[in-house]
């Protein structure tokens, strides 16, 4: 992660705490500190620690130990301005007790991905899309599904003694999809259909430090996924090249191209899976390629906007010279908020394209 920026260049904004659906300003006055964790495999969590020690009924003493305000199971809400960085449910509680400051408490919380990651089931879908699976597990939990994927048919699907989130996150890797929750609908997106906005920030600016590396350590320059087509009796085999990022290089040299012209062919055969048909094969291969490629120009940055980043955004990002201008897509967020530094949002912003030498 990058350096921490100085404590005058981060704004003091203090968050909004919400508990059980009504506002509670005295936890939002006793915040010393928040880290609300966002990816793109969901699962959104959030941790706040405060203050737990003044007068209450008269009395000094502990503030949140009789579970009237903080409990198991509560729904905890997080705003920023006029954004709601978090929404969920209290899964943990903890005490500190630290030399020479007052006692604390921590609240743990995840949001509805937590029923999911809790349920574990071993069981068999047949004829059926990835689509049609998210469907029936939004339907298991009363969540709306709000499914915008594409990809082939399956004879035959199997979970196989996992939870219910972890393969709903396998069925969207090979879809190159990304989950989220938001309110009671499970949203499932192809990676290339999730752009929520485009934020433009500059160095010096509003992104107060950034790191960035572009490393060809774990490129390939093709994928290649091999299988057998039963019906048919033939062999099947699909290869994935560059050429299909051309819609996200904005006019950069792909990790591919580089590393076949700096070192040769470097292919990849993928070995974990047998495609019963080209489509699988297609799919499969392209979702791994896509993976990997976007992990090309990987930059870890604070920054200080408007409006809290959002994993699904596009930063815009300025001042870094022309190898390192230009789009990143933010796939993780962690906003961070203390005594301080105030409230910042540190993030992890990806791209498979390294821009022009100049």
């Amino acid at each position: 992660m990058a350096a921490a920026a100085p404590t005058d260049a981060i704004r003091a904004a203090r968050p909004a705490i919400s508990v059980g659906g009504q506002d509670r300003p005295g936890l939002a006055d006793g915040l010393l500190s928040m880290a609300v964790a966002e990816t793109t495999a969901g699962l959104y969590r959030c941790e706040a620690t405060f203050a737990n020690w003044g007068l209450k009924n008269g009395q000094t003493g502990f503030l949140y130990f009789d579970a009237q305000i903080l409990d198991f199971g509560k729904p905890f809400q997080v705003t920023v301005g006029t954004a709601v960085i978090f929404s969920g449910k209290i899964t943990g509680m903890e005490g500190q007790f630290p030399d020479g400051r007052p006692p604390e408490i921590t609240v743990l919380a995840e949001d509805s991905f937590q029923d999911m990651r809790m349920t574990r089931r071993t069981r068999t879908f047949e004829n059926v899309s990835d689509a049609d699976v998210m469907q029936r597990i939004a339907g298991e939990y009363g969540l709306t599904p709000q499914i915008d994927v594409q990809g082939p048919t399956y004879k035959v699907l199997a979970q196989t003694n996992q939870s219910d989130l972890a393969f709903l996150r396998e069925r969207a890797r090979a879809v190159d999809a990304e989950l989220w929750i938001d309110g009671k609908a499970l949203h499932v997106q192809s990676h290339s259909n999730r752009n929520l906005s485009t934020v433009k920030i500059s160095q010096g600016g509003q992104l107060r430090a950034f790191s960035v590396s572009a490393d060809l350590a774990g490129q390939c320059s093709s994928a290649t996924c091999n299988g057998w087509d039963v019906a048919g009796k033939s062999a099947i085999q699909y290869e994935a090249t560059d050429s299909i990022l051309s819609g996200e290089l904005n006019g950069g040299r792909s990790g591919a191209g580089i590393l076949k012209s700096a070192f040769g062919e470097r292919k990849q055969a993928l070995a974990h899976t047998v495609p019963l048909n080209s489509a699988e094969a297609q799919s499969v291969a392209e979702a791994f390629f896509k993976r990997t490629a976007r992990r090309f120009v990987v930059g870890h940055g604070i920054a200080q906007t408007d409006d809290p980043l959002r994993v699904g955004m596009y930063l815009d990002l300025d001042g870094l010279g022309p190898l390192f201008n230009g789009k990143y897509y933010v796939a993780e967020a962690r906003h961070l908020f203390d005594g301080r530094l105030g409230f910042r949002t540190e993030f992890t912003g990806e791209r498979p394209g390294l821009g022009q030498p100049s």
